[in-house]
């Protein structure tokens, strides 16, 4: 990712790659109402944000690299435009894709048989040899993304049907993705075969269908949700209204990851929320993994609801030992070990008051390469802390993804090369714990067989 890192606490963390938004909206609130999804799907990508509208002088896009209010400061995507077809994005890069303004999506792409906004989210695992095969037929590609590979898929069919062309196309995509396409007289949806990557239908009055990643977009722009869009299924959305197109034999392999960390907690996954899952998480985790503390609590914010839920559990009080800036936003900076330390410091600050002369347990959703884990406990014990204990709300992380999640190398995994005593030693914790697999399945209350846990067990889906 060059010279352009996260200041907070990323550097530890799986990243998930964007946030995906569409729909057909009544023309005077398309722009304003697409603006506030991504607003609702900001956590999901902070690297750059864009919005297409299909107007009557084809489809224009505004997108840029920062957060969605760095791109749209004034709140006034495209006023210009008057469409009521729109597709939304806001991007973490994957891999080595990095953070180029080219990248930046919705990708417009314009072929033969009209023009085309791509908005994607996830990582296609063939790509690399789908591209060195349209190369050699003569394609030119422009940026690093699997939005353009599709686009060029797409070309290649030489059909003037959108549709009958994607349900040729996607069957060669192997991976975890999913994808909002824009065109001048439709919206479609697609998600993976494998069900991997997160996308869900709603509805706003008078028949306008939208779609997202998660649901909580759907909360902050007033639709109601309908379902989630169904592993190797594309959705088209007209100005008519809603058709399914079944185009690959169905899989069940959600992300669990979804449920521990990238969702929203007020977002709804398979029928359950988010928020409830994280919290069940904590209970789970202290029956298995018993700590004895004078409170405890929970690295800010996707952490708080398994905190809550440990101390619930265990008879601890929750406090608030930790306290997140929320107003750094995305610092670019050099990446060098001195400066990620400030940016923990910066991120995140104990309550000394509170932590001083006090046995801590500190729950964390996941603990990756162990860096950031290390600074927070010496954080807390610089604060006071007599004792720190640290409990992980997922099993130890010991395999990379390839499904469109940034977790590094089996090599930068901690768990994947060190016992969890010896990673105790490295944080320089009183304990640490971790929930088992079993356990992470049963607090989703889901099929072991539809959750993907390959960086859990190094068993993948596909």
């Amino acid at each position: 990712m060059g010279c352009d890192i996260f200041l907070p606490l990323n550097g530890d963390r799986p990243e998930e790659e964007c946030g995906i938004f569409g729909g057909n909206l009544e023309n005077s609130q398309a722009a304003q109402l697409g603006l506030f999804a991504l607003y609702a799907l900001q956590h999901r990508g902070q690297e750059s944000a864009g919005i297409a509208i299909s107007g009557r002088n084809g489809i224009k896009v505004k997108k840029g690299l920062g957060l969605v209010s760095d791109v749209f400061p004034n709140l006034s995507p495209l006023d210009e435009v008057q469409g009521s077809l729109i597709a939304g994005h806001v991007r973490y890069s994957y891999g080595k894709q990095g953070t180029r303004p080219e990248n930046t999506q919705p990708l417009l792409l314009r072929y033969q048989h009209g023009e085309i906004a791509v908005s994607h989210n996830g990582n296609v695992i063939n790509n690399h040899q789908l591209r060195s095969e349209l190369e050699t037929r003569g394609s030119i590609f422009q940026t690093t993304t699997d939005s353009e590979l599709l686009a060029h898929l797409v070309a290649r069919e030489n059909n003037p049907d959108l549709v009958d062309s994607l349900k040729k196309v996607l069957p060669r995509l192997k991976g975890g993705f999913a994808y909002v396409i824009l065109a001048h007289d439709k919206i479609i949806g697609v998600r993976d075969p494998l069900g991997n990557r997160p996308l869900c239908l709603g509805i706003l009055e008078d028949r306008q269908y939208v779609l997202a990643s998660e649901s909580c977009a759907f909360d902050t722009i007033g639709a109601e949700f309908v379902r989630e869009v169904n592993p190797g299924e594309m959705v088209c959305i007209t100005r008519e209204g809603v058709h399914s197109i079944p185009y690959a034999t169905p899989g069940n392999a959600l992300c669990v990851f979804e449920f521990i960390y990238f969702a929203r907690p007020d977002s709804n996954l398979g029928g359950r929320n988010v928020h409830l899952v994280r919290k069940e998480l904590g209970k789970l985790l202290s029956r298995e993994e018993p700590v004895e503390a004078d409170f405890v609590t929970g690295v800010p914010d996707s952490s708080i609801s398994a905190a809550s839920g440990l101390g619930e559990a265990s008879g601890m009080p929750y406090e608030m030992g930790l306290l997140k800036n929320r107003y750094i936003g995305r610092t670019f900076i050099e990446p060098s070990e001195e400066t990620r330390k400030l940016g923990v410091k910066l991120k995140l600050n104990p309550v000394r008051k509170i932590v001083e002369g006090k046995r801590v347990a500190i729950v964390d959703d996941s603990l990756v390469r162990g860096t950031t884990t290390l600074r927070l406990v010496k954080m807390l014990r610089d604060a006071g802390a007599r004792e720190v204990h640290v409990r992980i709300s997922s099993p130890p992380v010991i395999s990379p993804c390839y499904y469109g999640i940034n977790i590094p190398t089996r090599d930068d995994l901690i768990a994947s090369n060190q016992s969890i005593e010896e990673i105790c030693n490295y944080i320089n914790a009183d304990s640490l714990n971790f929930l088992s697999i079993e356990g992470m399945v049963k607090a989703t209350g889901m099929d072991r067989n539809h959750l993907c846990l390959a960086c859990f067990n190094g068993k993948y889906p596909c």
